[in-house]
């Protein structure tokens, strides 16, 4: 006998909704298993990871602060996914997004200005990711070179370009010789929602983008010839959509979520540009797209979760002595029972007779 993956002919609703909280609670155990493996209590280790931040406001906060790029990024990636164009550039579309909008913040430092500043930066900041973007988009478009090597290997090039830039002209001359640019004037950074925290603008923009993608998705022909164009190719172009129109337009409102994602980013918490402005958003709202199947309110929620990872590690780090690139290792563990999960969504396992020798 010999164990086959048998494709499902029906996939019940229960079915998609238990996947993700299949992933999460799998997740949680392996996680529990490595926390024992380094000496640590796993059920405080838990605790400190996924509780104690959400014990108080200033926690909190931070929270939406770290979910506002994840969110983002995440609802455009998911357009993408959803018209089975593979966008794995966000990082540095992200990264171009915050050059393009800095360089306006520069370019105004220390002359009078006002709030239209930050409302251009977000604007050019959301035009860099977009023409980033457009460079796979074009390429996959018009010659049919695969998009997932090529916006991965421009994340390698955007980031060589804001360390040329902040080494060299975008230096601040008064910095000390450290590779970052000055701080950037108080009209051109997000404004705060509370006076004690860090919590900003970005936030409830993130929410609107994420309310409005659904929206788009549920309710307009757009929607419909993105999913139909990731569904069934096939019928989209018997129903008259161009899938190259479809290639670019993911691609550009992909790329310029993830740009202005950048741009709230440096103008926010950051406040100035610097040779690494992301941890890794990029590449973790990838998690946060599949984590909330494919779906905009999903990645809402999922990009709030991923957040806590990210909170829950510092704190781990400092209350626990537990490294830090364990983080990473939750999110990476997150993604392989999530896709693990959706096999078998798709597919269930059956016995059957061991193939007879020829």
């Amino acid at each position: 006998m010999r164990l086959i993956l048998e494709r499902r002919d029906d996939r019940p609703l229960w079915l998609s909704l238990a996947s993700p909280l299949a992933a999460v609670g799998l997740t949680l155990v392996a996680g529990a298993i490595l926390f024992a493996l380094l000496g640590k209590n796993p059920l405080a280790a838990l605790k400190v990871f996924f509780v104690d931040p959400l014990s108080d406001g200033w926690a909190l906060q931070e929270l939406g602060v770290k979910a506002t790029p994840l969110i983002l990024i995440g609802v455009g990636l998911t357009l993408c996914y959803r018209a089975n164009v593979w966008n794995i550039g966000a990082e540095g579309q992200l990264v171009m997004g915050a050059v393009f909008g800095s360089w306006l913040a520069l370019a105004t430092h220390g002359a009078p200005n006002g709030p239209w500043v930050i409302a251009l930066m977000l604007a050019l900041g959301v035009l860099g990711g977009m023409a980033w973007a457009l460079i796979p988009a074009l390429l996959k478009a018009r010659l049919g070179v695969n998009e997932i090597l090529t916006s991965l290997m421009l994340v390698y090039v955007a980031e060589l370009a804001l360390d040329y830039l902040v080494r060299g002209r975008w230096r601040d001359p008064k910095g000390f010789n450290f590779p970052q640019s000055v701080n950037f004037e108080p009209e051109a950074t997000m404004p705060l929602l509370f006076e004690a925290g860090r919590l900003h603008l970005g936030f409830p923009i993130a929410v609107a983008v994420a309310l409005a993608a659904a929206l788009m998705m549920g309710r307009s022909l757009r929607g419909f010839e993105i999913r139909l164009a990731g569904e069934a190719p096939r019928a989209a172009r018997f129903a008259g959509f161009d899938t190259a129109r479809t290639t670019l337009l993911v691609f550009a409102v992909s790329g310029g979520l993830a740009g202005l994602a950048g741009m709230i980013e440096v103008a926010g918490p950051i406040g100035q540009l610097q040779p690494s402005i992301s941890p890794g958003y990029g590449f973790t709202a990838i998690i946060v797209a599949f984590l909330g199947r494919l779906n905009p309110i999903g990645a809402l929620i999922a990009g709030l979760f991923l957040a806590l990872t990210f909170i829950g590690g510092e704190n781990a780090q400092i209350a626990m002595r537990i490294p830090l690139d364990l983080t990473r290792v939750f999110q990476g563990l997150l993604l392989f029972f999530v896709l693990g999960c959706d096999t078998f969504l798709l597919y269930r396992l059956r016995l059957a007779p061991a193939a007879r020798a020829a």
